[in-house]
């Protein structure tokens, strides 16, 4: 009996990335779906200004929102889409500030609300215990 001699496989180097395409196309769908569900916030229209934007090393701020009918607005939970009284505002915030102290606070207020408006929401924050607030605005590139 003759024996044959084995003929040895060479070994393949290939990756077979197909697995990974198709990872990566059903990550692409997942992110297309979700990316405008993530945006927040009220529509208003800002006033234009030239400012330097927050770092994005940063903590994300407590937005606290007036629109044009002067409503009350807060990006927290599931109430940024709910208008909301003054005091409720000021507690959110306060109980906010106790958890984390170092949140930083911008007021996002409409082009056509009244500046007494965006006072007396700066009052009240201070009242609530913010330290320093930061005024939102559009960029003037026109």
């Amino acid at each position: 009996m003759m024996v044959m001699p084995r003929k040895r496989r060479k070994p393949v180097a290939e990756i077979n990335v197909v697995p990974y395409i198709d990872v990566m196309l059903v990550l692409l769908i997942i992110f297309m779906v979700t990316a405008p569900l993530i945006t927040q916030g009220v529509k208003v229209d800002l006033p234009k200004a030239t400012a330097e934007p927050l770092s994005e090393e940063s903590k994300p701020p407590l937005v606290a929102s007036v629109d044009a009918e002067g409503r009350y607005y807060l990006n927290q939970g599931d109430s940024q889409d709910t208008p909301m009284q003054a005091d409720e505002l000021a507690t959110l915030v306060a109980a906010h500030l106790q958890v984390e102290p170092d949140t930083p606070v911008m007021v996002n207020g409409d082009g056509a609300v009244s500046y007494n408006q965006i006072v007396q929401l700066m009052v009240l924050l201070q009242r609530a215990g913010v330290p320093s607030v930061g005024l939102m605005t559009d960029s003037s590139d026109n």
